[in-house]
């Protein structure tokens, strides 16, 4: 399969978490406002989907990892530099070679035990916590509040690319959700136990259990399991399993690692 091309697209100018925004971007020493983690982790995640079809949906590992941003409108390029019948490595990189986001995949013949639903309580608004390393820890201490969710393509979420058409097959013709949307699940289920303004989605590490499907209502509950500080910038680890609302069946278990606090904020 050859490499993928594509033009970026920030789906979230207006996004409460202001980094995905321009002035508040550029305040932290940004081109612009970045374009969200978890569409960058769609793009790396696009070649897998069409060469591995439902089966990574329905048990794909995958790690996706952000070092450096995209911009709304960049083009940029995925490359497949390592495949296998199980497996597959991609990067994305800038016309001038400049990588930018790595993923690892892996299609295990059978998908592990599913994380089993907990029935945390539900709130039904963001709690509006300080990001505060306090409040994180405590959060660890005491747990997390659920959120609910529910997935259709009118969603902001519903395409990672301005051409919906363009996406994956899974995606734009069957009505699968696709990465941005789940993965983004764990941002806005962090985001609403904890008040972070800007904040910055790095890496996410995800299980799939089952594919998507459009209309589908779901629970996302969280755990917050490791609080850090590197460089001036404050870290958060944490774990967010995706469950149908009735069912409890679960969809993906994503364990995230943020910033929730920058260097000077």
């Amino acid at each position: 399969m050859s490499n993928w091309q594509g033009i970026a697209f920030n789906q979230v100018p207006d996004s409460e978490n202001q980094i995905h925004g321009d002035e508040v971007a550029k305040r932290f020493g940004f081109k612009g406002g970045l374009v969200p983690g978890v569409t960058v982790s769609a793009y790396l995640l696009h070649p897998v989907t069409e060469l591995f079809g439902k089966a990574y949906l329905e048990r794909g590992l995958s790690n996706c990892r952000v070092s450096s941003p995209l911009y709304d409108e960049e083009k940029f390029e995925v490359e497949i530099t390592d495949l296998g019948d199980s497996h597959c490595h991609t990067c994305l990189k800038r016309e001038k070679d400049e990588f930018l986001a790595v993923a690892e995949v892996k299609i295990p013949e059978t998908a592990p035990a599913p994380p089993l639903f907990r029935g945390d309580a539900i709130s039904s608004k963001p709690v509006g916590l300080a990001a505060t390393r306090e409040n994180m820890e405590g959060l660890m201490r005491t747990g997390c509040y659920a959120f609910k969710y529910h997935w259709d393509e009118d969603h902001a979420m519903s395409s990672y690319l301005r051409d919906r058409s363009e996406m994956a097959n899974l995606y734009a013709v069957d009505g699968f959700a696709n990465p941005s949307y789940i993965l983004g699940v764990s941002n806005w289920v962090l985001a609403s136990n904890i008040a972070m303004n800007p904040w910055v989605h790095l890496e996410t590490r995800a299980q799939n259990f089952a594919a998507l499907p459009a209309g589908t209502a779901i629970i996302g509950e969280m755990s917050v399991t490791d609080v850090f500080e590197k460089k001036g910038h404050q870290f958060v680890d944490s774990e967010i399993n995706v469950f149908d609302t009735d069912s409890h069946q679960c969809f993906s278990a994503i364990k995230l690692r943020a910033i929730y606090r920058l260097r000077g904020a």
